[in-house]
């Protein structure tokens, strides 16, 4: 089990904020497998997007209530800075951190989360087409609330991997498809804030085992899939820096190959809830942690702070990535940095637009310099790793 303490963190108001294997399933028909089409890319590639946390507080679902502007919840208003940025993206992936609640509520933040199921229509409207669903709070509502979240996720169009309602299901890959290729997702956590997964359901959540990891990456390539990408919910909470064992789990599962090709392609980092580093091992890009993208009010002001990773890959024969024959590359590697604001109501900013940066306000400044640190904090920007808007 990977480090990170039990709980996310703590809310300023007066709440506190909460920290594949190859089983996703796509819309309909449980344990299926199935290819979602997103973008045709270009010509050369696909571009994919991916952000972090959604960690839905009380003070998150107050507001969600009071911009639906009456009946339900709509959380798309909050993220609505992001939504240019996803749209344009090939493949757009999130990190759903809570579990729901049944569609009446109750509802509920720190510590045992019940987010309501609008969550995933909103996040579908702004253009996400995956999102990882392995996480501390997975088991928060034990099996009902990982039943509900699927559900409700494939009512709304939205692929998910990182939790599974079956064996069946946990052990058939999920493929998106984008620019010509078949992408992959698979999802583990660290564990689940001391809550046993049930022995006669081990499927309900992914547990971070590298070589288990290592089998799924194999087993989804087998599967069809050119593009292998592997959400990570670890690390050790507030701490910018990576720990020793995100380290030591990245230099393990970007040192394995199969047949002189990488199993794995991309790692994309959650749970920590600020903004981490960007480095490559073994020449694989690794996202330490993208930090939070939706989250409210922290006593820490880096829980606020988040980054939009975005990639670009390319077919086989593109790139000089020699030794990795048949093998879809990352040629281009870029971030953009985020902040959720709270006053005078909960609004995502995107920091390196040009609205941002002439506005002179002292926090977003503050928000923009310090994304910046942690994100080229391990050499990233040597290897080519460039702040866009």
């Amino acid at each position: 089990m990977l480090g990170g303490v039990a709980g996310c963190g703590t809310a300023a108001d007066g709440v506190r904020s909460g920290s594949a294997g190859t089983g996703a399933r796509a819309e309909r028909g449980e344990g299926q497998q199935s290819v979602h089409e997103r973008g045709q890319g270009d010509a050369q590639g696909f571009s994919l997007v991916a952000t972090g946390d959604l960690l839905v507080h009380d003070s998150i679902i107050r507001q969600a209530r009071a911009d639906a502007g009456g009946p339900g919840y709509d959380f798309g208003r909050m993220i609505d800075a992001a939504k240019p940025m996803v749209r344009k993206a090939d493949l757009a992936i999130c990190h759903m951190e809570t579990v729901y609640g049944p569609d009446g509520g109750p509802f509920s933040g720190y510590p045992l989360f019940k987010t309501p199921p609008q969550l995933a229509r909103s996040v579908k409207n702004v253009g996400y087409d995956s999102c990882s669903t392995g996480s501390n709070h997975t088991l928060d509502d034990s099996s009902d609330g990982v039943h509900r979240t699927l559900e409700a996720m494939d009512s709304a169009g939205l692929q998910h991997v990182g939790s599974a309602r079956s064996a069946r299901e946990r052990g058939r890959p999920a493929v998106l498809r984008a620019g010509g290729a078949k992408v992959a997702q698979l999802a583990y956590t660290y564990g689940t804030n001391g809550i046993s997964v049930p022995e006669n359901k081990p499927w309900l959540v992914n547990l971070i085992e590298p070589q288990r990891i290592i089998r799924d990456a194999r087993a989804a390539r087998r599967a069809g899939a050119d593009v292998v990408v592997v959400s990570m919910h670890w690390g050790t909470e507030w701490q910018q820096k990576p720990d020793q064992l995100q380290r030591s789990m990245a230099k393990t599962l970007t040192a394995s190959r199969s047949h002189g090709r990488r199993d794995v392609d991309l790692i994309l980092g959650t749970h920590a809830h600020v903004p981490q580093a960007y480095e490559k091992v073994n020449g694989t890009w690794v996202v330490y942690g993208m930090g939070d993208q939706i989250a409210g009010k922290m006593n820490d002001p880096r829980g606020s702070m988040g980054t939009a990773a975005r990639f670009h890959f390319v077919p086989p024969g593109r790139t000089s990535d020699r030794g990795h024959k048949g093998a879809w590359t990352i040629d281009k590697a870029s971030f953009t940095p985020f902040l959720m604001r709270s006053s005078p109501r909960y609004t995502l900013v995107n920091l390196a637009s040009g609205s941002s940066r002439s506005a002179g306000d002292p926090a977003q400044d503050k928000a923009y310099e310090t994304i910046r640190e942690a994100v080229f904090s391990r050499g990233a920007k040597k290897d080519g790793l460039r702040m866009v808007p």
